[in-house]
């Protein structure tokens, strides 16, 4: 059994310290099989941002290839599996559940571009809840991803 640690015993830092502190998740690994194919689904499908794709130095055939689908906020590292055991992660990273979040400013535009470009959804129709809009679909590696969008809009039976 692991060992519970008390946040009083381990956390020193006075208010100020926090206070002065500024921290931001920047990035977050997907696996993928391939990074032309993922940045295909990402950049043309999606409509992410290509922000970096570059060689690694000393490492043949690994680029460092992020994306971000726009407005700051975290990017997403591409990452293509080296490996078996990174291979059999690809589309499973948060073990069959919903593990990314995607927000959009407009739901239903998002999710019609989404439809027209092919776009799974795993989960369909979207559904209202009390923090808005969604609707699970599917990445290029079967990750599950939620699109959410503001409460605002159409009815619960999808229309205006």
């Amino acid at each position: 059994m692991p060992t519970r640690i008390s946040r009083t015993n381990t956390c020193r830092a006075t208010t100020t310290e926090f206070m002065t502190r500024s921290r931001a998740l920047s990035l977050v690994t997907v696996l993928v099989d391939d990074y032309d194919d993922a940045i295909a689904f990402f950049v043309g499908t999606l409509g992410f941002d290509l922000i970096e794709d570059s060689p690694v130095q000393g490492e043949a055939g690994k680029r460092w290839v992020v994306v971000s689908p726009g407005d700051g906020g975290c990017r997403l590292l591409l990452a293509q599996a080296a490996n078996p055991e990174q291979q059999a992660q690809i589309g499973n990273q948060a073990g069959g559940r919903v593990g990314f979040f995607l927000h959009t400013d407009d739901f239903w535009r998002d999710i019609e571009l989404f439809r027209s470009r092919g776009v799974e959804f795993a989960r369909d129709p979207p559904r209202s809840e009390t923090y808005g809009w969604v609707v699970v679909f599917r990445d290029i590696c079967g990750n599950l991803w939620d699109l959410i969008g503001p409460a605002t809009g159409r009815a619960a039976n999808g229309n205006a």
